[in-house]
């Protein structure tokens, strides 16, 4: 089952997202807030005493990301004016979860607050890219390590909401992988679709797919693992070792086959699947089941950017609901 793909790829984050963080609760509530607060960590817990460049790094279309340099060594920064802290406090605590696998390489985070004059800020480590895209067998093998590493007892979800994209990224908890996908993922995304273009015909049958999908997943043991939850090409470079290094992370516990659902906008050949399916074998039933991870991003995409991605939902829903004779 293919779906009609679209040439051009968007993405609502910066390209170029190295975020440092301390996920921990003494980090996110602070007591009393400085003048700069980004500035303040750098020259006390960063350990620098001066701050040498700013400089701004292009990429991205919601926050402003900078280049801090300092006789310590140089940090990333990302800020937000609009937005509050939970944003970037939730893709600290993913990048988090994601470096202690210590298996793929990710920005390690150091912090996340809030501005002072409204808004919010997130300091990470900063990675000096190369120029070359790499090897796609390593970013295959390293990712398959992390999804074999990246474990929780609790379920589906995540410790906190986050956002893919700008689009809010529910997590509650929950021991069904189906139920969770086709209400936390799906079904979200297709009441934001009848709530903002009054799609009611995409809504109906998005729903009866959900309520008809349990086939795909016969014969299958699904075990959470660690999701990045929006890998395209965007969010993977490679360092100046051509190390792998993925970032801008939506992170959560899923179905590992879930993080090829932007693989229509990431470029992933066949080096990639296989060193992949060499690490965590491929389970039964996954061609059928491929489009169906496809299908959230589509309509992420459709509602974030608009009726150019409608079309392609569109036919991955008939599609399967063909196939299941729903």
């Amino acid at each position: 089952m293919a779906a009609a793909s679209l040439s051009i790829c968007f993405s609502a984050r910066p390209h170029l997202l190295l975020r440092n963080f301390s996920p921990r609760p003494k980090f996110v509530a602070m007591a009393a807030m400085s003048e700069d607060p980004i500035r303040e960590w750098i020259l006390t817990e960063g350990k620098a005493t001066q701050i040498t460049k700013i400089g701004s790094v292009g990429g991205g279309c919601i926050n402003l990301a900078s280049h801090y340099q300092t006789d310590a060594g140089s940090f990333f920064v990302k800020t937000n004016r609009s937005i509050g802290p939970a944003m970037f406090e939730g893709e600290a605590l993913g990048l988090e979860a994601m470096y202690e696998t210590r298996t793929i390489r990710v920005p390690k985070p150091h912090k996340a607050g809030e501005l002072p004059t409204g808004g919010s800020y997130i300091i990470m480590e900063f990675i000096d890219f190369g120029g070359s895209r790499g090897n796609q067998a390593e970013l295959g093998r390293k990712l398959a390590e992390m999804h074999k590493a990246g474990k929780t007892s609790k379920g589906f979800g995540f410790e906190v909401d986050n956002t893919i994209g700008s689009t809010p990224q529910i997590n509650t908890w929950s021991s069904d992988w189906i139920e969770f996908y086709g209400e936390k993922r799906l079904g979200y995304q297709l009441k934001l679709a009848r709530d903002q273009y009054g799609d009611s015909a995409i809504y109906q049958k998005g729903h009866t797919l959900i309520q008809n999908m349990a086939p795909l997943f016969e014969n299958v043991v699904i075990e959470p693992c660690l999701l990045h939850g929006d890998l395209w090409s965007g969010n993977i470079a490679y360092d100046k070792n051509n190390e792998p290094v993925i970032l801008d992370p939506a992170c959560y516990y899923g179905h590992n086959e879930a993080d090829f659902g932007m693989s229509w906008c990431a470029g992933f050949g066949e080096s990639f699947y296989n060193a992949y399916f060499k690490v965590m074998p491929k389970q039964a039933g996954y061609e059928k089941r491929r489009d169906l991870y496809l299908l959230y991003h589509y309509l992420n995409h459709y509602n974030l950017f608009g009726s150019g991605y409608r079309s392609s939902a569109m036919s991955i829903i008939d599609d399967y609901l063909r196939m299941l004779k729903a």
